[in-house]
């Protein structure tokens, strides 16, 4: 009965976390958009990599986002940010 009440604990508190890290990473990608004047579409971001990465606190979990922008014609293209944590780490633009 335990172990159900702490499965459940753990997942609650991964599912916040995540929204955490997708909340921050919409936050990094819309500023970096604004900031190099390119349009941030659709304002959402798609988790494609989850998985554990070191960081100067230890082992955190590690979240890859990938989101889509424009310049100004209606070309898309993808752009990738790393969350460590809660907290933008990487981003990478293709163009």
């Amino acid at each position: 009965m335990i172990w159900l009440l702490g499965a459940t604990l753990l997942g609650m508190w991964f599912w916040f976390d995540s929204m955490r890290a997708r909340e921050r990473a919409i936050l990094g990608a819309k500023t970096l958009c604004e900031r190099e004047g390119l349009q941030f579409l659709d304002d959402t971001v798609a988790l494609k990599r989850i998985r554990l990465g070191m960081s100067a606190g230890g082992v955190r979990l590690q979240r890859t986002y990938r989101f889509e922008y424009a310049t100004t014609g209606s070309i898309r293209y993808q752009g990738y940010i790393v969350v460590v944590g809660s907290e933008p780490a990487h981003v990478a633009l293709e163009m």
